[in-house]
């Protein structure tokens, strides 16, 4: 059986945030940070500062007059966005050298960032100030799973039948035949990345938000999320997924469930836009039925 901290130190020597993201970081978290320092240090990146420059242009962010200078792009996004942004831009780079044999990598990264999509779209319903924040910690919710089909492929994949053929869930099943579920594994990358807190905090307990704590609302935003892509990976509607989201969840959110189809559409008319500006090299959509209303 293995733990959660094991599987992340075996794939830790092939995963590490770049320098530009452990300074920008430095300067979030120290008092004397400066936008001035932020944006020199991604200013110092070409390839980042074209795509940060890219993104605040986009329909994301929605601004009126062209912005063309990695300081007037920090002065408008603050340091807590672009430090999220940098982490959301690195993650293709970081995972470069995990290549898992039994996983897609073009749709695992079209899962994680609809459910960044659908997590942000979720936490503008419920009228939560950290709705942007929530785009990056749902890109990451479903890391876990990178990571064990990285480390003990066999395991994940036992797993994944056993939950497909039985009455087991699939987090059930990867503590059963791995000892640890992709949550856990998740929430034991963020913290060895050292991420904010809320990162651990939400992705740990995204199965079970009653257990978040002061993080429940952002792990029930996590868990609506994931129900939403999987009714898009199944081809089901909506109102089928809302159904089978319990009502806990629903009450921390403060939504209902007639909510989650308008939160679903916004996450699918993004994704594809969403796709080319943080994964480009993936953002040709996989082939998919039509999807019932």
């Amino acid at each position: 059986m293995h733990s959660a901290q094991e599987l992340v130190s075996q794939i830790e020597a092939l995963t590490s945030l770049p320098d530009v993201y452990d300074r920008v970081r430095a300067q979030l978290e120290s008092p004397t940070g400066s936008a001035a320092e932020v944006a020199r240090l991604v200013a110092a990146d070409p390839a980042l500062t074209a795509r940060l420059l890219r993104l605040v242009n986009s329909a994301m962010f929605g601004h009126r007059a062209r912005i063309d200078s990695v300081d007037r792009a920090v002065q408008l996004l603050g340091l807590q966005q672009v430090h999220d942004l940098v982490l959301a831009m690195s993650l293709h780079a970081v995972f470069a050298g995990v290549c898992p044999a039994q996983l897609d990598m073009r749709r695992f990264w079209r899962n994680s960032v609809l459910n960044g999509l659908a997590s942000r779209a979720a936490a503008r319903q419920a009228q939560m100030p950290s709705s942007e924040r929530l785009f990056v910690i749902g890109l990451l919710a479903d890391v876990g799973h990178l990571v064990l089909y990285q480390t003990v492929p066999e395991l994940a994949a036992e797993a994944l039948a056993a939950a497909s053929h039985g009455d087991e869930t699939l987090d059930a099943a990867e503590r059963r035949i791995v000892g640890c579920d992709f949550a856990e594994i998740g929430a034991a990358l963020a913290d060895r990345w050292q991420l904010p807190p809320c990162f651990a905090g939400a992705i740990g307990t995204q199965l079970r938000p009653r257990l978040g704590g002061e993080f429940s609302v952002d792990a029930a935003v996590l868990s609506l999320s994931r129900c939403i892509v999987g009714a898009e990976a199944a081809n089901r509607a909506s109102a089928e997924a809302a159904a089978q989201i319990d009502a806990g969840t629903w009450e921390l959110l403060g939504l209902a469930p007639e909510q989650l189809a308008g939160i679903r559409e916004e996450a699918e008319l993004n994704l594809a836009a969403y796709l080319a500006l943080f994964f480009p090299t993936t953002a040709r959509p996989a082939r998919t039925p039509p999807k019932p209303a």
